[in-house]
């Protein structure tokens, strides 16, 4: 399995694998496979370029890419020492396979290191107890929930907020 940034090059298939996931888990993602699914291609290249506020990544099996994430600074300047990461997703045959916990972990040392933020937070389904149990294992703890956060199909979710902290040295 090889880690690495996403660059431009990479839009096509960082697509094709990001709808595969709003299409089958549309209640992990705030976003819509309908509200993405028409992006035009250069438009998607422009998000993968990494700069001083973000980079995604990507999970490669030999030349298929299999899982992604993405990590970003926040913009406000009074918001600047913390980070998120969003779109966590592997496609469903390599799960169970510590592909997700690998992606995670470098958006944190992408975060902590690259980036110098104190705090990296994230969101996710309160239904999704594997992805919290995974989170919790990388550090991060939980600081709320959201009650109705995502309507879907008529459905209301809840969504568990966590924070995992940069280690002082």
């Amino acid at each position: 399995m090889q880690l690495r940034t996403l660059t431009p090059e990479d839009a096509s298939v960082f697509q094709e694998l990001r709808l595969q996931g709003l299409r089958e888990a549309p209640t992990a993602f705030a976003s819509s496979y309908e509200e993405e699914c028409d992006t035009p291609l250069a438009a998607v290249a422009s998000r993968l370029v990494a700069d001083v506020s973000g980079a995604v990544f990507g999970a490669f099996n030999e030349s298929t890419l299999v899982g992604i994430t993405g990590g970003r600074r926040e913009e406000h300047n009074k918001l600047a020492h913390k980070a998120f990461i969003w779109g966590v997703h592997v496609a469903p045959t390599f799960r169970k396979l510590g592909i997700g916990r690998q992606l995670v972990s470098q958006a944190l040392d992408y975060a902590f290191a690259t980036l110098g933020v104190r705090q990296v937070n994230l969101g996710v389904n309160k239904s999704n107890l594997q992805a919290i149990a995974l989170y919790e294992t990388l550090g991060f703890k939980t600081f709320g929930v959201e009650e109705d956060f995502l309507l879907v199909d008529g459905v209301l979710h809840d969504e568990v907020l966590m924070v995992c902290l940069r280690e002082e040295t």
